[in-house]
């Protein structure tokens, strides 16, 4: 059954509140937020769900929000996976980014949804092909069967948040927590100054800067290296890269989440104290119970 116009009234609207506490959050410069301890004394890091709703729900729980007031909840990548509609009529993900727009309508300072490679593809029409299936297809399919004629209103206002979310959160702390990893950066170099302004146009392109970051899966040490000085970082933290285990770390100065399986993982770190990689990857935390 499409849902019906208060439905779909209340859709719009967290979409567009939510674009408008992106674009006001007091922590944020340019596209990035920086949290201290004086606006944070801890955060909590999750990375890509991609459409598993059960795994934020669970998230949400332990973070908590309203019965830690010093804490923050940082996400990324909601669209494109999880479950389907029946018959087959779509992805259901969208779902899940509603339910983003919504806990930042909550907690306009304290969450932050960071814009990821799927997100990009979503906001641009960027096409990603996955198992013989075009994932922005199947995405608008669910859109259509649950809203129905309303479904581009829907996504004209879910657009409009996507380009305010940041894209970065940076801690004091020296860690830097952004979804993908630029390749070739020793080789081709990188500019971060993307990130102290708001996206243009040119940003959105295959091959700028603020494309790479969002795509890129350059996990070499030597290119973790080139990329943490340019950020003036001592550990960067990723989403992106799909983790067999919920983890990785494949150097000393990356750390790779994965939230979307059975073995989800997050973190909970303080954002004045000094950690060294190795005391960030013992606070690894996971979501579920044993490893099936």
């Amino acid at each position: 059954m499409v849902a019906g116009p208060e439905v779909v009234q209340r859709v719009i609207t967290a979409y567009r509140v939510a674009a408008e506490a992106n674009r006001r959050t007091a922590t944020r410069t340019g596209s990035v937020v920086v949290l201290g301890p004086a606006e944070a004394a801890e955060v909590m890091i999750t990375a890509d769900l991609h459409g598993q709703r059960l795994n934020f729900l669970k998230l949400c729980r332990i973070a908590s929000l309203a019965d830690h007031p010093q804490r923050h909840l940082i996400a990324q990548e909601a669209c494109h996976g999880g479950p389907s509609y029946p018959l087959g009529n779509g992805c259901m993900s969208h779902l899940l980014l509603e339910d983003m727009a919504e806990l930042k309508q909550r907690f306009p300072e304290r969450f932050h949804f960071l814009l990821s490679n799927h997100e990009l593809a979503e906001w641009t029409e960027f096409p990603i092909a996955k198992g013989g299936r075009v994932l922005n297809l199947w995405f608008r399919a669910g859109l259509q069967t649950m809203y129905g004629e309303a479904a581009v209103a829907v996504r004209a206002a879910m657009i409009e948040f996507l380009a305010t979310c940041p894209l970065a959160v940076r801690l004091a702390n020296r860690i830097f927590i952004c979804h993908g990893s630029p390749a070739h950066v020793p080789e081709r170099g990188f500019a971060p100054d993307f990130l102290q302004r708001a996206l243009m146009a040119a940003d959105l392109r295959s091959g700028s800067d603020a494309f790479r970051m969002l795509w890129g899966r350059d996990f070499r040490p030597e290119n973790a290296a080139a990329l943490a000085d340019l950020l003036d970082a001592d550990i960067l933290i990723h989403g992106h890269e799909p983790c067999r285990q919920g983890f990785a770390t494949p150097n000393e100065r990356q750390v790779i989440l994965d939230c979307s399986g059975r073995n989800a993982r997050y973190l909970i770190l303080p954002t004045g104290q000094p950690l060294t990689h190795a005391e960030v990857v013992q606070r690894i935390q996971r979501l579920h119970g044993p490893a099936s």
